[in-house]
């Protein structure tokens, strides 16, 4: 376990490990995934090292959970729909849901945290973009071609399965990338 890569001494030295046969769990400060490659690279690590030490990277946010015990249905307005990007005009709106607050989540509408993720698999073709010195948005296509799913994509599967809330979900992603319909 590596605590966390902030400088190349530590990148080295947990690249190092990957190459001598440990399995190396760290943490990395970037938006996603794909970043995270980039990151590495940065601090000097030379592609051809990183490419054959690294297997996978997970990003992760924590959102909170919508309160089961007051969870209630609401239809979003248009300017909601569209922020979101949950229909492009000929699809139904759909239904949506929040906490309206009780005393079981002290009025918050919220209980407990719900893990979204994007989990980035190194396959031969996201090793050709690491030794090409590719950029994140480049790796994330590949690894989306790939059949990587994106944290807004996570998000979007669990803001419309009724786990967490418009809001949360903004707050994740809050960019226009941030839900992207799906289909």
């Amino acid at each position: 376990m590596v605590g966390e890569i902030r400088d190349q001494e530590t990148a080295v030295m947990a690249i190092q490990s990957a190459l001598t046969g440990h399995l190396v769990f760290s943490t990395l400060h970037t938006n996603d995934a794909a970043s995270a490659v980039t990151r590495l690279l940065d601090l000097g690590i030379e592609p051809y090292l990183l490419a054959s030490s690294l297997s996978a990277v997970l990003a992760q946010r924590l959102v909170r959970r919508i309160c089961p015990e007051c969870v209630e249905p609401y239809v979003p307005d248009q300017s909601e729909v569209r922020s979101l990007g949950l229909a492009d005009g000929g699809e139904p709106v759909p239904t949506l849901w929040r906490g309206r607050g009780c005393d079981s989540c002290r009025r918050s509408g919220y209980r407990e945290r719900l893990g979204v993720f994007e989990l980035l698999l190194v396959n031969d073709a996201v090793r050709i973009q690491i030794q090409s010195r590719a950029n994140a948005t480049d790796i994330r296509n590949t690894a989306v071609a790939n059949g990587t799913k994106l944290l807004h994509e996570d998000c979007r599967e669990k803001l419309l399965a009724g786990k967490t809330t418009a809001e949360e979900v903004a707050r994740i992603s809050p960019h226009s990338q941030a839900i992207q319909a799906a289909e």
